[in-house]
């Protein structure tokens, strides 16, 4: 990655095209950490906010409860010991919610990377086509799109194998708590403590849910533009090219037809085909789970 922002000096077109992808994974990655970080203080000190903001008369110090069940050989519920203990909860969550969110932004962060990479590469495919660079240099031209090319690829079989396991562990973990928290949004409707409840449990279930769509659309966004390179090819002028120049372009083509994308465990591709599919296995489990209740 170091080596693709020293050649944006180069051409200044590559550095507009690298910037706008750097500003797309800062304003990606606040969204998710900020969401991330709502989902803790919800968990945290968001519900007993509201529920001093609901009771007028004030909260009973023996019904307060931390949000991290604890026993200490002292009583905790009184004041200032309580507030202390809630906002060491809320700092603890709130490290581990912003670690979650960076990890995620990560992700986004180098497929957006790899992404304006192969941006820049339709970008010089379209200049060779159209006979910006000469027919002499144009085989070295090509070489180095190849080299691009071959690039592009190992960055995204890193990022492969770096979050294959961690997708895994991600996907059977999210769906098993995207199921027990839409359980308990469904049993809490119509309850007394319904209203604090369903904030908590709804936000916390949009940041799950979040990061499960984040993992699938990566997959997905790698899959779409590692394609596009071979449309970009087919659909420049490579007739106009010399033969030996066009025959080459047919190798690039046929090593795009090889997908980049990301796996769970080296066993399923995440798409967005596949994030429905975990919606709809937790929507299930959710309905017999009811059923059963």
């Amino acid at each position: 990655m170091d080596q693709d922002w020293k050649e944006c000096v180069i051409n200044d077109s590559y550095e507009s095209a690298m910037m706008a992808v750097a500003d797309l994974s800062r304003r990606c990655s606040n969204v998710m950490i900020s969401i991330n970080a709502l989902a803790a203080f919800f968990l945290s000190i968001g519900e007993h906010m509201l529920q001093s903001m609901g009771n007028v008369d004030g909260v009973d110090n023996n019904s307060r409860e931390l949000p991290i069940k604890m026993e200490f050989p002292f009583d905790v519920s009184e004041s200032p010991i309580f507030e202390c203990f809630l906002f060491g909860q809320f700092f603890y969550e709130l490290v581990l919610a912003s670690i979650v969110g960076m990890m995620n932004a990560l992700l986004v962060s180098l497929i957006l990377h790899v992404s304006g990479q192969i941006d820049i590469m339709r970008q010089n495919i379209n200049e060779i086509s159209n006979a910006k660079y000469n027919p002499s240099t144009s085989l070295a031209v090509i070489k180095n799109l190849i080299c691009k090319h071959q690039k592009i690829i190992t960055l995204s079989e890193h990022i492969e194998h770096l979050y294959t396991y961690i997708a895994l562990m991600q996907l059977l973990w999210n769906t098993l708590v995207i199921c027990c928290t839409g359980f308990v949004i469904v049993i809490t409707i119509g309850t007394d403590d319904s209203g604090t409840t369903s904030i908590k449990s709804v936000s916390f279930y949009i940041a799950i849910t979040l990061e499960v769509f984040i993992l699938c659309f990566a997959g997905e966004f790698l899959s779409a533009k590692s394609r596009s390179i071979s449309d970009a090819i087919y659909e420049s002028l490579w007739y106009d090219m010399p033969p030996t120049s066009s025959r080459i372009l047919l190798f690039v083509i046929l090593r795009s037809q090889k997908r980049l994308t990301i796996t769970a465990g080296k066993v399923v591709d995440l798409t967005l085909e596949g994030f429905t599919s975990i919606m709809k296995a937790s929507a299930s489990y959710v309905s017999v789970l009811n059923a059963m209740y």
